[in-house]
């Protein structure tokens, strides 16, 4: 058990590197990871979301009843801001309708579960990152499904209510799972989520060589454009998450929280959702594979700007 913690440890701290190292295999030489295939998609995704799961506790709940607004700001700039940038930098960038859709879907779903640990890193408020995350997560099946149809109904045709049961399965019931066995099984799963970030970085890391490696040549011909798009993405969303809380007088730690809330998205999710729902548009599953790499990265170097400048203020 305690070399599976020195692991899990290491491939916590080094998530990113791992997960650049993978996406470079699967796009360089797809067939040494091509028995990874895009169908397992939802069942990885479901592992990541089982593990959230048994790390939440009633505890993390605390924070959208005591301090209602906080949580209400933040989740409104999480299903406002993302999707609305999103849509933009499609119409900016004129994306193909697959392209565009892939976008859509990284921007309409709810926040990422990296975000509480870049939240800690960066001296953030990680009740209000938690709460932010539990809540969006939660109210996804319905959010997620209407914002899709919103912004990219238009162009492709988008079934509500089959999304809305897909996210319901590989998304609430294995949480929810986990949140009750954590509740009943305290003293095991405590020792358990020792090895979780082993668990969780091997699910993402195959999500995204399932995607790549199934759509290399494409990335190949079109991938300055599908990185450009994401990572303008990702960064607006840490700019126009953390100005929001400034126009709203909210706490520095606060701010630092939403920022990195709002930018950081359960793109796994978005992949689930394109490979499911969009199966005809191979080149959706992209932008959330990209994702789950850029942001990583980004949330990283955000996170430790942030805690130098936190320590500067002191």
């Amino acid at each position: 058990m305690k070399t599976l913690e020195k692991v899990s440890d290491f491939v916590g701290k080094y998530m990113a590197a791992i997960v650049i190292a993978v996406a470079a295999l699967a796009l360089l030489a797809p067939g040494t990871v091509s028995f990874i295939k895009t169908s397992y998609v939802n069942y990885l995704l479901g592992i990541v979301m089982f593990g959230m799961g048994l790390t939440l506790k009633p505890s993390d709940f605390k924070v959208v009843f005591s301090r209602p607004k906080d949580v209400i700001v933040g989740c409104i700039a999480q299903f406002t801001l993302m999707p609305f940038l999103a849509f933009l930098l499609t119409k900016l960038f004129n994306l193909p309708a697959e392209l565009a859709v892939g976008v859509i879907l990284v921007g309409t779903c709810p926040g990422g579960t990296s975000s509480n640990v870049m939240t800690y890193l960066s001296k953030g408020d990680v009740a209000l990152s938690v709460g932010m995350t539990a809540v969006s997560t939660i109210l996804a099946p319905f959010l997620t499904p209407l914002l899709t149809l919103l912004y990219a109904g238009q162009r492709v045709d988008v079934n509500v209510m089959s999304m809305f049961l897909s996210i319901v399965k590989v998304v609430l019931v294995p949480i929810a799972l986990g949140f009750v066995i954590n509740h009943f099984f305290h003293e095991f799963t405590q020792n358990a989520v020792r090895v979780l970030p082993l668990i969780s970085t091997t699910a993402i890391v195959a999500i995204v060589a399932a995607v790549v490696s199934a759509n290399s040549a494409k990335i190949l011909t079109s991938g300055l454009l599908i990185v450009a798009v994401v990572i303008l993405h990702n960064l607006l969303g840490y700019a126009t998450g953390f100005a929001v809380g400034k126009a709203l007088h909210l706490s520095s730690s606060k701010c630092r929280a939403i920022s990195i809330e709002v930018g950081m998205q359960n793109s796994g999710l978005a992949t689930s959702l394109a490979a499911t729902h969009f199966a005809q548009y191979p080149l959706a599953t992209i932008p959330g594979a990209v994702f789950s790499v850029w942001h990583n990265i980004s949330g990283a170097i955000l996170a430790n700007f942030f805690a130098r400048t936190a320590e500067k203020n002191q």
